[in-house]
């Protein structure tokens, strides 16, 4: 549940952070959060 959530708190923040983003940099940004969430993993 923690990474969910430190997910979450990083989806939001680009949301809000960068409102003008095209598609691609969104695509782009869930990419590497995911891969952090999975890093994150190996961690937590």
């Amino acid at each position: 549940m923690k990474i969910y959530i430190i997910w979450l708190i990083g989806v939001i923040a680009w949301n809000f952070g960068v409102p003008g983003a095209s598609p691609i940099e969104d695509v782009s940004v869930a990419i590497l959060l995911s891969l952090l969430s999975m890093g994150l993993k190996k961690y937590l």
